[in-house]
């Protein structure tokens, strides 16, 4: 499943019959967007830009470790591509700069579009150069459907299995120090009763 987050606060809009969005970006401006995921999954995106005069648009991809895996400069239209090395989260961010002398211009419009997995494979093209017949094409599509499918749960039961561990050596943890603090309070507890014992026959006001 995509999870696309706009990081800033922005309109965004859904265009129908599709899984692009779109978003306005503003001049001198910078807006990312991040998406997780899974190992060896091709991951594509077609995007455009509306042009402003005096407006420059760059685009670039990277991953959690700062790597660069798409960069364009006065970035228009086009697309990228890349296949993931390890689960990660992904991030593709606009940035707006005005040129030299240029006014401030009106917020440019942003179309993006990113798919990965079954959605980003070219199914039809795929059928051409295999020599697939239709039928083929689809069942290959939804071999891959349900291979994606199972990695998904795969990965879920996986994390509930690292969850669940860390809840246990977190509870575990909270009862140790339960245990050390009541050990200290009623340490503390016999000492202030034997220094009062010794203080008060100090003073023989006990026998």
């Amino acid at each position: 499943m995509m999870r696309l987050v706009l990081l800033l606060l922005t309109p965004c809009i859904l265009l129908p019959g599709s899984g692009a969005i779109s978003f306005y970006l503003p001049a001198e401006g910078k807006k990312c967007l991040k998406e997780e995921v899974h190992k060896n999954v091709l991951v594509t995106g077609d995007y455009e830009v509306a042009e402003q005069p005096g407006v420059i648009t760059h685009l670039k991809v990277t991953d959690s470790v700062a790597h660069i895996l798409y960069s364009k400069e006065e970035a228009k239209k086009g697309k990228f591509a890349f296949t993931t090395d390890d689960y990660e989260v992904y991030e593709v961010c606009f940035e707006s700069q005005l040129s030299s002398g240029a006014l401030r211009s009106p917020d440019q419009l942003i179309v993006l579009n990113v798919k990965h997995g079954v959605e980003a494979v070219n199914y039809e093209q795929m059928g051409k150069a295999e020599k697939l017949k239709p039928l083929e094409v689809e069942l290959r599509r939804l071999e891959d459907l349900s291979e994606s499918i199972i990695k998904d749960f795969a990965y879920m039961k996986k994390r509930e299995e690292e969850m669940s561990d860390t809840n246990e050596s977190t509870s575990q943890r909270v009862l140790y120090f339960s245990m050390f603090s009541m050990f200290c309070l009623v340490s503390l507890a016999t000492w202030q009763l034997l220094y009062l014992r010794r203080f008060f026959k100090s003073k023989k006001l006990l026998e």
